[in-house]
């Protein structure tokens, strides 16, 4: 039995849901997302609410189920609320804008780094005053949350944070693991 898969999910004021086949679909002013999902899963709606519920009892099913339920929230939540990720740009030099609604990013190398974002994600990029210094923050907004992970991990990956100054692209609240430097003799 899975513990997420049991819930049901309410609907807010505002959000439309439907079922077509083995597609739930979830509609607001923000947008539409589609979730395809296992035919062994059964996806009703009850007035405001849906439930998910397995329709085989099999080994493993539980694990699907509250996948499923969990898909579902989220484009449930996505579409009455978006999803937001934030990254810290750390390091002397090192600069985010946006122009254009393209990510420019100043990170180190030898040129600057432009990021299209793709359909259905904003960027927006400011500096923050952390522990008492001025840091880049870049805020990655969508109604996909799987699609604003995927752009936060690609726009990380650009930099990643290094153990000796910390300098680089990291999450809000990531720990850096820092390493002594070189051992004077």
């Amino acid at each position: 039995m899975s513990r997420i898969g049991k819930q049901p999910i309410a609907v807010p004021h505002g959000v439309s849901v439907s079922i077509s086949g083995q597609v739930f679909t979830a509609r607001s002013s923000k947008g539409q997302l589609h979730v395809p999902f296992s035919e062994k899963m059964k996806v009703t709606i009850d007035g405001s609410e849906v439930t998910v519920v397995p329709v085989l009892d099999e080994r493993g099913i539980g694990a699907l189920w509250g996948l499923t339920r969990a898909l579902v929230n989220n484009a449930v939540v996505g579409v009455h609320k978006g999803w937001e990720k934030v990254l810290e740009v750390r390091g002397i030099g090192y600069r985010a804008q946006v122009k254009e609604k393209k990510l420019d990013l100043q990170v180190g190398h030898s040129h600057p780094i432009l990021v299209e974002p793709p359909a259905g994600i904003s960027f927006e990029a400011g500096q923050e005053n952390i522990d008492g210094e001025n840091i880049y923050v870049i805020r990655i907004k969508g109604i996909d949350k799987q699609l604003v992970g995927d752009m936060t991990a690609r726009i990380r990956a650009f930099k990643p944070p290094e153990p000796y100054k910390g300098k680089g692209i990291r999450h809000r609240g990531e720990y850096v693991r820092r390493k002594a430097g070189k051992a004077t003799g």
